[in-house]
């Protein structure tokens, strides 16, 4: 055999992945199915098993297929591409006085993805009254027994889709005037946490996004559905009153293969 021919293993495994791509793309597998199990897959196609499992992991690294390590392995469904434009900060403060009807039409959902929250197949909404962590306290200058409102945001665009969540921390002491805002059943809110704010009386002057990327955690690899070897960008959102005290702090994990930050400065003339 010349040196770089394929092996007879690497040939079964070329016919392998040629013929689940094509079953892929004819639509006899379609996005959320569940594959067949490895041993299946031997059976079917005449390929001893190790040689399935190297296949079916190399379609995973590429996005294609999807499942934790032991579990049953789907075909991908593909996530919604998401886009963050800092400009939209200053069109959802410019939206916090108009009626609620209007306030109610657009939000975050069809800002990032184009998709309506009515659309979504999963949107859950936790609240709960926390410690919370060190670091969001000090920002937020929540000490001694103080607690902060904790509310995490999960949502899923189709069926088997891997989710899109963040997780907010407000100080307790500040929303705790009025009681809608404690309730997570009054979710989505018209006009989001900018409105929300405005309803005990504090007007944002500043929002700061600061960004690092790292690969993601087992746990955050299986619910985000984020291939082997992608990045995740982890968003830590604070905004500002305008008297400059952190009155909100937002952690929105984003993976690398389906986000796009986009940051615009207007600058002032000359």
């Amino acid at each position: 055999m010349s040196r770089g021919s394929p092996s007879s293993g690497d040939t079964a495994a070329s016919r392998l992945e040629a013929a689940l791509m094509a079953a892929i793309t004819r639509g006899d597998l379609r996005p959320g199915d569940l594959m067949p199990t490895t041993a299946e897959l031997a059976a079917t196609y005449g390929v001893n098993k190790n040689t399935a499992s190297k296949v079916v992991a190399g379609l995973k690294a590429r996005g294609v297929l999807s499942g934790p390590p032991g579990g049953r392995t789907r075909v991908r469904v593909r996530p919604r591409q998401v886009t963050r434009d800092n400009s939209r900060y200053h069109e959802e403060k410019t939206r916090v006085l108009l009626p609620e009807a209007e306030r109610a039409g657009y939000g975050i959902a069809e800002a990032a993805t184009g998709q309506s929250v009515r659309e979504l197949h999963e949107d859950l909404y936790h609240y709960e009254v926390v410690a919370g962590p060190e670091d969001v306290r000090s920002i937020l200058g929540v000490t001694g027994d103080e607690k902060v409102l904790q509310r995490t945001y999960t949502r899923r665009h189709a069926a088997h889709a891997g989710v899109s969540m963040s997780t907010s921390y407000l100080p307790y002491a500040l929303v705790s005037s009025n009681p809608d805002l404690l309730e997570s059943r009054k979710e989505p809110w018209p006009g989001g946490t900018m409105h929300q704010l405005y309803t005990v009386g504090v007007e944002l002057g500043r929002i700061d996004d600061h960004i690092t990327a790292s690969i993601p955690t087992t746990e955050e690899q299986q619910r985000l559905d984020i291939p082997t070897g992608v990045p995740l960008m982890r968003i830590r959102k604070i905004s500002y009153d305008v008297n400059g005290k952190a009155v909100e702090v937002a952690d929105i994990p984003l993976p690398a293969d389906r986000a796009e930050l986009i940051y615009r400065t207007p600058l002032e003339r000359w």
